[in-house]
């Protein structure tokens, strides 16, 4: 019997892939026969993802997707594709008495405006094939919880989720589906930088507050997203996943 799990064949775009999930997804990916393309800002940081993959005729594109002539660039360069993972994303946390234009901005502009304007360039270029698969790499935050604090960077992923539900109608006539996945707190280095704010014992405190008392690993993610990516989800589409383990059941 066919494995419905398999990416062989398929390739599939990964934003975000230097570090983090997006590394997590790309090696997944890589893992279940995937050809890969890998995007992010720090050529060193694609290539140690890159060494880290099975498999060859992967491909890295180098560049920072917030800019209109980077994203032209980019995807001038673009293989046909099967898949689409837009991963690439920052975390804020700002209370809401301080928040300007130019933080907004800044955080709508990474987590929004770019795998939203880089996506239509995709459709324009019509370089996702029929029958493909994208997903949007959302959060918990702003869709099903939030803290003080995180009212900026809620916004960001939960205009995420609203948009996913109109592309899905919207490109159903070609059996392109389009899902988010929602993940917890995710042991990352985007974590390991907001220890500024949140101390060992803080984090400690949010580690025990999730039923499986841990937080969640890029693999956990990136193995829904290989479903995903896969035929074995080929009835899916619209959808809002949330991984969490167990977090938002208190």
């Amino acid at each position: 019997m066919e494995n419905p799990f398999s990416l062989e064949g398929k390739c599939i775009l990964v934003t975000g892939a230097s570090s983090g999930i997006g590394r997590g997804i790309a090696v997944a990916c890589a893992k279940m026969g995937a050809k890969v393309v890998l995007s992010g800002r720090n050529e060193a940081r694609l290539q140690e993802t890159l060494s880290s993959m099975n498999g060859e005729g992967h491909v890295v594109l180098c560049g920072d997707l917030n800019t209109e002539v980077t994203r032209m660039d980019i995807v001038g360069k673009m293989p046909e594709l099967n898949g689409v993972v837009h991963c690439a994303g920052v975390s804020q946390i700002q209370m809401a008495k301080f928040m300007d234009q130019t933080s907004l901005e800044g955080i709508f502009k990474t987590n929004v405006f770019s795998p939203l304007l880089l996506n239509t360039l995709l459709l324009k270029k019509k370089k996702i094939q029929k029958n493909s698969s994208i997903i949007f790499i959302s959060s918990i935050s702003g869709v099903y919880r939030s803290q003080i604090g995180e009212g900026g960077y809620g916004a960001s992923k939960a205009a995420l989720a609203g948009f996913v539900k109109s592309l899905a109608l919207e490109l159903s006539a070609q059996n392109i589906r389009v899902n988010t996945i929602h993940p917890g707190v995710v042991e990352t280095p985007l974590l390991e930088l907001s220890n500024g704010t949140f101390g060992e014992e803080e984090l400690e405190a949010l580690r025990q507050k999730y039923p499986l008392k841990r937080f969640g690993k890029p693999e956990d993610i990136a193995y829904c997203a290989v479903y995903l990516l896969s035929d074995a989800s080929s009835w899916m589409t619209g959808s809002n996943i949330l991984i969490d383990g167990g977090f938002t059941l208190k």
